[in-house]
């Protein structure tokens, strides 16, 4: 019984066909998280959507309290004080608000506090 002969590739045509292999692996897996990420895009996308809408709604609910408490003060104390304390009071408020989230940011940064 005679033996196959084996031939054996040179360790030049090993190497490139190795790097070959690695190439196309690479490709593979760049084009699977390609897709991935196109994926989640399109997710986050309609996340984004939503969560713009809900924004201009929660705006435009605080729009319409405003202009509540201002017709609601308007037979107290006239309208044009009752525009100018709600004004004042929105403002004092957006003042706070601004100045905590600024130490708050700074304190995150490792500023002084």
């Amino acid at each position: 019984m005679a033996e196959p002969e084996v031939q054996e590739e040179s360790i030049g045509a090993l190497i490139g066909r190795l790097a070959e292999d690695g190439k196309a692996y690479a490709r593979a897996e760049l084009g699977y998280y390609r897709t991935l990420a196109a994926s989640k895009l399109g997710e986050a996308k309609a996340g984004l959507v939503l969560g713009a809408a809900a924004l201009v709604i929660a705006l435009c609910s605080v729009t319409a309290l405003l202009v509540g408490l201002i017709l609601s003060l308007a037979p107290l104390v006239g309208p044009g004080w009752a525009t100018l304390i709600v004004i004042v009071g929105a403002l004092a408020l957006s003042g706070l608000l601004g100045w905590l989230a600024y130490r708050h940011i700074q304190r995150l940064f490792g500023g002084e506090s």
